[in-house]
């Protein structure tokens, strides 16, 4: 009997439609079963509407500013930069099309694919109803066999420092800005407040990142951080190191961010980038018998089973890593195990990601400082891109690319890729990770001549050696 026969009467309700949730959809429906989306603003959720998509725009119209900033130093002199940056309405308003035309896009897939989407407020009755409020007051039961929770979470807020959409920000209200920013002051050093920065600052602002650690990036790779941190000084971004912001306050049109030293630090905006919180309050999880961690996150085994066995849960709820691709594969995997597919337990150890700054930073797999704390017996190379030829016709002076290779059998099992479009670049060593493919693998596979990329095979065959 067929997947799709052997499912059609499975029914299958999805609170959330970000990542976690449209893909499990997908999945769902080829599968065979009769999938419901109950998705409160719009589907791809805070991913598309207000997160990755917006932001991940912004920061491309930031890179192409600072290709024509540099463009004289390969001989290109432009004129009239000010005013090509000046309109930032313009900016957001694209970037906020995007987002909805990505939201249609999205919706299209799953409605054609046989999914029905309900959009409203969804609450758990017990571990088989769900309870939708419509935007319009109306109210409806979904009765299912099985539920998957992909309901994202929200900005992590400071009680003093209360967002007002105009001059303080959290990261779904920035976008709200019609100008560059005067003096933007980031709270927060981690991926979000470390994207804005580099963002902010090469479209013209002045900008101020308060870093509670010593560095930016303290969970990231120490070296990739320290590129930055050189590309943030050149840049003359201000970082305020092992600091606490205690407070913000507006005064007409400027914001003072008081630290926990007593200093003080004007600005024009303020962009608050400390976490976020699960949206698991108010859900009815209790009712249905989902456990939460002590952090309130949604807990979860290797396939996405939460504590009650037809309820599943993904993405950022769950507490794993705040990834859109990790929230899409939760969802995919929750759905093949609820549906009897074939399915492999998530494995975090094969996850890439990338940090959306100038230069760009993406991972993947097992990191130096697990190897420098024993977890892992492991060589590691780095190879500057200083001597790249590519580098060098493109202007870039700064990035490196590392290989981690498990010592003893030479298979690789990390990277780290410092450069513009590393998001791009890091697919290989993905790829290697993800199937255990020796460093000669990578080292006498062919690269392009002259490419970024040559410097991945040269870090690989330096690592034959150790082999």
């Amino acid at each position: 009997m067929s997947a799709e026969r052997r499912n059609e009467a499975t029914r299958l309700v999805i609170l959330g439609g970000g990542p976690g949730g449209y893909e499990a959809a997908m999945g769902a429906a080829q599968l065979g079963a009769n999938v419901t989306v109950v998705e409160r603003a719009g589907m791809g959720g805070s991913a598309v509407l207000t997160d990755v998509v917006p932001s991940k725009t912004l920061i491309a119209t930031a890179d192409a500013v600072r290709r024509v900033k540099h463009a004289e130093t390969f001989g290109v002199h432009v004129d009239g930069l000010d005013s090509a940056v000046t309109d930032f309405s313009v900016v957001n308003h694209r970037l906020l099309d995007l987002a909805k035309e990505q939201s249609g896009d999205i919706r299209t897939t799953l409605e054609r694919a046989g999914v029905r989407i309900i959009i409203g407020e969804g609450r758990l009755v017990d571990n088989r109803t769900v309870h939708v409020s419509r935007p319009d007051g109306s109210e409806q039961t979904v009765e299912a066999d099985a539920i998957l929770l992909a309901v994202g979470a929200h900005p992590r807020e400071l009680p003093t420092a209360k967002p007002d959409g105009e001059r303080i920000f959290n990261w779904t209200q920035i976008y709200n800005m019609n100008e560059v920013p005067e003096h933007l002051i980031v709270i927060g050093s981690g991926v979000t407040g470390a994207e804005f920065a580099s963002a902010y600052n090469l479209l013209g602002a002045k900008v101020t990142l308060v870093s509670s650690r010593d560095r930016v990036l303290p969970g990231e790779d120490a070296d990739a951080a320290g590129v930055l941190e050189d590309v943030f000084k050149s840049n003359g971004v201000n970082v305020v190191a092992q600091a606490r912001a205690e407070g913000v306050e507006r005064k007409g049109d400027k914001v003072f961010v008081t630290l926990a030293d007593g200093r003080v630090l004007e600005g024009s905006h303020c962009l608050v980038a400390v976490g976020s919180i699960p949206n698991t309050e108010g859900l009815g999880l209790e009712e249905a018998g989902v456990q939460l961690t002590k952090s309130g996150h949604i807990q979860v085994d290797g396939v996405s089973r939460t504590t009650a066995t037809n309820i599943y849960a993904a993405g950022d709820c769950t507490g794993v890593f705040a990834l859109a691709s990790v929230s899409a594969m939760q969802g995919r995997i929750a759905v093949a195990h609820l549906l009897g597919d074939s399915v492999k337990p998530l494995n975090l150890d094969l996850v890439a990601s990338n940090i959306f700054t100038s230069p760009e930073i993406a991972t993947v797999g097992v990191t130096q400082r697990a190897v420098a704390e024993g977890k892992y017996q492991a060589n590691i190379i780095k190879v500057d891109l200083n001597t790249n030829a590519r580098a060098k016709m493109m202007n870039v002076d700064q990035g490196f690319v590392k290989i981690v290779s498990r010592k003893g059998s030479g298979t690789v099992i990390g990277g780290v890729v410092v450069a513009p479009r590393a998001s791009e670049l890091i697919f290989s060593l993905a790829l290697a990770v993800q199937n255990s493919l020796h460093v000669d693998d990578v080292a006498e596979t062919f690269t392009v001549y002259p490419s970024l990329s040559g410097s991945l095979a040269e870090a690989a065959r330096r690592l034959h050696r150790h082999s």
